[in-house]
């Protein structure tokens, strides 16, 4: 069963890194040049993003920091259980929020995005609906997708990145085709 939830994930982040959004979303003060919902383009000037340190200047470790930092000081804790298989560790960190401890959990991710954007992260376009909101930055060959769903009494919030190069794409559709069913 684990497989296939991460096949399921690994199968999200392939389209999101191939672009294949909904075309919805809000472009709220950002210029014409954002991505279209769902793309992953570099922030340009900043890397490659041919993964794991290949001509980018982040790796999965730094990304994870990068993510921790913001999101502990916004007042969420890590949730256990994070575990991104072995074979995608070097393109993918998934840091999920454990939104029941933060005080108020929409506040903590809007402070933590901001954290991210101070910290260099280039806010692209954002996807609002009926209380949930996708985010993406992109930095050195890296996108960030800040999602926060509060709708209901469930609140899930999940910051998941992925290295956007070539050696990463090929790395993800892979572990599709080798977990599918």
């Amino acid at each position: 069963m684990r497989k296939a939830k991460w096949a399921a994930a690994a199968a999200g982040v392939v389209l999101l890194v191939a672009g294949c959004g909904s075309g919805g979303g809000s472009d709220k003060g950002k210029g014409t040049d954002a991505p279209a919902a769902g793309a992953s383009a570099p922030a340009a000037g900043t890397g490659t993003g041919t993964g794991s340190g290949k001509g980018g200047s982040l790796d999965a470790a730094a990304v994870k920091k990068e993510i921790d930092t913001a999101a502990t000081a916004a007042g969420y804790t890590e949730k256990p259980g994070n575990d991104v298989p072995p074979n995608l560790k070097s393109c993918m960190v998934s840091w999920a929020a454990d939104a029941k401890k933060a005080a108020d959990s929409k506040k903590s991710y809007d402070d933590t995005v901001s954290a991210l954007a101070k910290g260099g992260w280039k806010e692209g376009r954002a996807f609002e609906q009926q209380g949930s909101v996708i985010k993406t930055l992109d930095k050195s060959g890296w996108s960030v997708k800040a999602s926060y769903h509060g709708a209901g009494p469930l609140q899930i919030v999940q910051f998941v990145a992925t290295d956007t190069g070539p050696v990463c794409a090929k790395a993800f559709q892979e572990d599709l085709a080798k977990n599918k069913q």
